[in-house]
C-alpha cells in the first residue's frame, strides 16, 4: 500500500471516529472494551487514555508490560496533543517528507511519531485528549486502538489499513 493511501485512510478513521461527548464514564467503559479485547486477543500491551491537560482517566497495563510502555504511551500522547492527529498518521506524513520530528521542532526524547496514539475528538470541540496503546509492533497499537473505538461508538465498516493485531 502506498503512503499517500495509508495516510488517507488514517484521516478518514479519524474523521468518522468522532465521539458526541467525551466524560470520565466513557474513559472506563472504553478502557474496560479495550482490556477485554486484549485479554481476549492474548495482547500484551498497556492501554492509557489521558486528556490534553494530561489527566489520565483509565490506565491497564497486562502482564510483561512496564515502564518502557509508560514512557512510550507518554511520548504517544504528547505527539496527539500537540499535532491533534494519530501518532501514525504523522508517522507516514514523516516519512513521505522524509522529515524528522526535529525539523518540526519536537524533541524525540519527548515526542514519539509511532503508532498507538489515537485523538479524542469531540464533535464541536476538537482534541481533547488521546487513546494511547504500547507493547504491539507500532501498527498494531493503532490498529487495537481504532478497532476498540470504533467497537465501542457502534461504528461498523471503518477503512482500515492491512494490520492484524
Amino acid at each position: 500500500m502506498m503512503l499517500e493511501e495509508s495516510i488517507r485512510i488514517l484521516a478518514m478513521q479519524e474523521e468518522i471516529l468522532q465521539f458526541s461527548h467525551f466524560t470520565n464514564e466513557d474513559a472506563w467503559e472504553l478502557g474496560n472494551l479495550m482490556v477485554a479485547e486484549a485479554a481476549r486477543n492474548h495482547l500484551p500491551v498497556s492501554i492509557s487514555i489521558r486528556m490534553n491537560s494530561g489527566y489520565t482517566v483509565f490506565q491497564y497495563g497486562f502482564k510483561g508490560t512496564n515502564c518502557g510502555n509508560e514512557l512510550w504511551m507518554t511520548r504517544k500522547q504528547n505527539l496527539v496533543r500537540t499535532v491533534e492527529m494519530s501518532s501514525l498518521r504523522f508517522f507516514m506524513l514523516l516519512k513521505k517528507n522524509q522529515e524528522t520530528l526535529e525539523e518540526h521542532g519536537l524533541n524525540s526524547q519527548e515526542y514519539a511519531a509511532r503508532g498507538g496514539g489515537f485523538p479524542i475528538r469531540v464533535a464541536g470541540a476538537g482534541v481533547i485528549g488521546s487513546v494511547i496503546v504500547s507493547g504491539l509492533d507500532h501498527m498494531a497499537d493503532h490498529e487495537f486502538a481504532a478497532a476498540c473505538i470504533s467497537q465501542y461508538l457502534r461504528i461498523d465498516g471503518i477503512p482500515r489499513l492491512p494490520v492484524n493485531f
